[in-house]
């Protein structure tokens, strides 16, 4: 029985496989989603906050103007685009569409692109409101 396991091949893994856009775009999907999971925690954190009173409203509002926690919120509205944008694309292929190789590959090019430039956009238009 041992010999039978042992000249069976192994299964395939990330570092046989050369990286594709749509292999990376699929991994980076599932990353921004798990980022996202945790950064929902900032949402709570700032929801108490201003549940919570003046003071801690104030320390919260301290806490995300700083450099490092505006870094963490523009990391975060990344991650939210970056997976809305994979999850369109996703919702296309649900619907049989968008499965030719060319087209798929340039989509997964372009979702980077696009979410960066979301990202920036909302933040101009959030600082232009201010």
């Amino acid at each position: 029985m041992a010999n039978v396991t042992r000249s069976r091949p192994l299964s395939p893994h990330l570092q046989v496989y050369k990286p594709i856009p749509t292999m990376v775009m699929s991994i980076v999907h599932r990353i921004t989603g798990a980022a996202l999971y945790f950064g929902t925690v900032l949402v709570a954190f700032w929801l108490i906050a201003a549940a919570s009173g003046e003071a801690s409203f104030e320390w919260a509002s301290w806490l995300f103007g700083s450099l490092i926690g505006r870094l963490v919120l523009f990391g975060y509205t990344w991650a939210l685009m970056h997976h809305m944008l994979g999850g369109l694309r996703h919702f296309m292929w649900d619907m049989g569409r968008g499965y030719e190789k060319h087209f798929n590959t340039k989509l997964a090019i372009v979702t980077p692109i696009v979410s960066v430039a979301l990202t920036v956009l909302i933040w101009i238009v959030g600082y232009l409101v201010r």
